[in-house]
């Protein structure tokens, strides 16, 4: 049986098929980035906050993985690479933005 963890990572990974999808679209059909587009990046953002959480909290529970290092480091980069881009494309409502 899957564990909570699994659970969250489906959910944000199905999460974010649907931004990449409904992106896609958007780009194809009205040729500026809408402003609710924004909106879901920012909650792809919460989501992967929240399965980073629960990854710290699997890393101070039994489940150690084999290289610790490299899961913080992922854990680290999926909550700060996302509001990073976000940022730098702000201004820039074009479609490829």
């Amino acid at each position: 049986m899957p564990g909570a963890l699994d659970q969250i990572s489906w959910v944000v990974v199905g999460y974010a098929v649907l931004v990449t999808l409904v992106t896609a679209y958007s780009a194809l059909r009205w040729r500026e980035r809408p402003p609710w587009l924004d909106s879901m990046a920012w909650m792809l953002e919460t989501l992967l906050a929240i399965r980073a959480l629960a990854g710290l909290g699997a890393l101070l529970g039994d489940d150690r993985p084999a290289a610790f290092s490299t899961h913080v480091g992922y854990l680290v980069a999926s909550v700060f690479v996302l509001p990073i881009a976000l940022r730098s494309i702000a201004e820039d409502r074009g479609p490829w933005s």
